[in-house]
């Protein structure tokens, strides 16, 4: 992640670096003036549809399929104080702290580009509670996106105006304890403010744009793991040559064929039997893995597409465009950013698969060239890595199930007015496990390679895998007697996570290529 520490949001939208930057980094947000003009000159037509009793969608009428109903100049206001409340309808588990940073930046960014008819003094809110690290308490369950994520951003939009609970450095708290503490006054809404603060796509799309982040993070490392296993499994690097991959020219193909070959690059283990080997060829989940890390690399690539457009894109119903028309539109549907939601749990799958199945070769006394079964000295009295594949397994199978899409599942709401939705707050939901699960299946194959790398001894690893090892071992023990596993596991877990093993390899051999 770029290091951005103060982000000036105007009306054209947001960056994703800058997204993860507030939701992770704890950026530091403030309004840009041209920003706050417009959006002023945006909510001054508001009012006066207000007091030209003109008929607005969810401005001077009710929402959904109550949109006839007209609603008198001086109720407009309790309208949107009452549609927070009653939309602010979820239930479960919380959302994590992160993913609700990334929500309310966006629809602040959403807000900002002053199609909304909301005043600055809403936006300038939430960004404060964001500068403040007061953080609404969002539920799991209450989006269908569309329109957009209503209950999600609903419990965000009644922290503003000083109810519900926030995480404010501590256990979950009242809103306007936190407010108060921070120095900050809830807001009072106006016509349209309620309907602007909720009608995104906004939590899809955060999570979206930290998926792409970490995904970048993990196809880098699934290179890296890889390389480590083809040298565990005395495998070859000749299949990744670049002018083979020329004659497929996918993008991603090629990505990950380089970063293969420059982590292999002066490998000992793999010229040790570059000549005078039997074998022809290497199986498909070593010879193929830049085909299918390529694939992830091109979703991804893909995907990043969807959300950079997204991140410009203005999100509400209805729009208050700057001649004074006021129209409908349906620009708050999630189905774009659902869509490629769904697309990146199937690449992340094959992701896990691919892995699982290279370090199931890597146990297998019989396909494991003279590697001990499972990785153990003394296999028999001891099992070594037996079940941590199990693990592996039980993760790659999740994946696999969520991998099925969510955004082909609909169904009808507010008395068939909203009769199509995306569900994609849900695709979003389930990738974010997806990608949890992929990191961990990586950590398994990471802990097998290392021990297969260090059983190869006196054979020596290239620049890169001994990088990685290195890292490893400064934590996890390599072959020997059996031992809590678990323990390891969970430390390789981390070293991926917290970007030592990629840090330490590109120390070592240069920057990854990830599209």
């Amino acid at each position: 992640m770029k290091d951005i520490s103060d982000i000036q949001l105007g009306s054209r939208g947001a960056a994703l670096d800058d997204v993860v930057a507030v939701a992770r980094g704890g950026a530091q947000v403030r309004l840009a003036t041209e920003a706050h003009a417009a959006m002023a000159r945006s909510a001054a037509l508001v009012d006066g549809f207000v007091a030209g009793n003109t008929p607005v969608y969810g401005v001077t009428t009710g929402f959904g399929s109550l949109a006839s109903t007209v609603i008198p100049a001086e109720r407009t206001a309790e309208l949107q104080v009452a549609l927070v409340r009653s939309h602010a309808a979820g239930m479960g588990d919380t959302v994590e702290p992160e993913v609700v940073r990334a929500m309310l930046f966006l629809r602040a960014r959403s807000l900002a580009m002053a199609y909304s008819g909301a005043r600055p003094q809403i936006a300038e809110l939430q960004l404060a509670m964001l500068n403040a690290g007061i953080t609404p308490v969002v539920r799991e369950h209450g989006s269908l996106g569309a329109s957009g994520d209503l209950a999600p951003l609903s419990h965000c939009a009644l922290a503003l105006i000083g109810e519900g609970e926030v995480w404010a450095g501590g256990d979950a708290e009242p809103a306007a304890a936190a407010l108060e503490r921070a120095g900050l006054a809830p807001v009072a809404l106006r016509a349209k403010e309620g309907l602007a603060l909720i009608n995104g796509t906004d939590g899809i799309l955060g999570m979206l744009c930290l998926a792409l982040h970490d995904l970048g993070e993990l196809a880098r490392l699934a290179d890296v793991t890889a390389a480590m296993t083809v040298e565990g499994l005395l495998g070859t690097d000749r299949a990744f040559a670049a002018d083979l991959q020329a004659l497929r020219p996918q993008v991603g193909q090629a990505v990950s064929a380089r970063n293969l070959t420059r982590v292999l690059a002066g490998s000992g283990i793999v010229a040790s039997h570059r000549d005078g080997d039997s074998r022809v060829q290497d199986a498909y989940s070593l010879r193929c893995s830049p085909q299918v890390h390529g694939a992830a690399l091109d979703t991804m690539a893909h995907a990043r597409m969807i959300a950079e457009r997204e991140l410009v894109s203005a999100i509400d119903n209805p729009m208050i465009l700057p001649d004074g028309r006021v129209e409908s539109c349906g620009n708050f549907h999630g189905a774009p950013v659902g869509f490629v939601c769904d697309f990146l749990a199937i690449a992340a799958s094959e992701l896990a698969a691919i892995a699982e199945r290279r370090t199931d070769r890597m146990l297998d006394v019989a396909r494991s060239h003279g590697l001990p079964p499972f990785l153990s000295p003394d296999a028999g009295v001891n099992s070594g890595m037996m079940i941590a594949h199990y693990t592996q397994v039980s993760m790659a199978l999740e994946n696999q199930r969520l991998a099925v899409p969510a955004s082909t599942q609909s169904m009808p709401t507010s008395a068939m007015q909203e009769d199509h939705v995306s569900n994609g707050w849900a695709a979003a939901r389930k990738l974010r496990r997806s990608i949890a699960n992929l990191r961990r299946v990586l950590a398994v194959e990471m802990v097998c390679a290392a021990a297969a790398i260090d059983l190869r001894t006196p054979l020596q690893p290239a620049a890169g895998t001994a990088a990685a090892v290195r890292v490893v071992r400064e934590r996890v023990a390599g072959p020997g007697p059996d031992r809590w596993l678990s323990p390891d596991l969970r430390t390789a877990e981390q070293l991926l996570a917290d970007g030592s093993v990629l840090s330490a390899v590109e120390a070592a051999i240069g920057p990854l290529e990830v599209l």
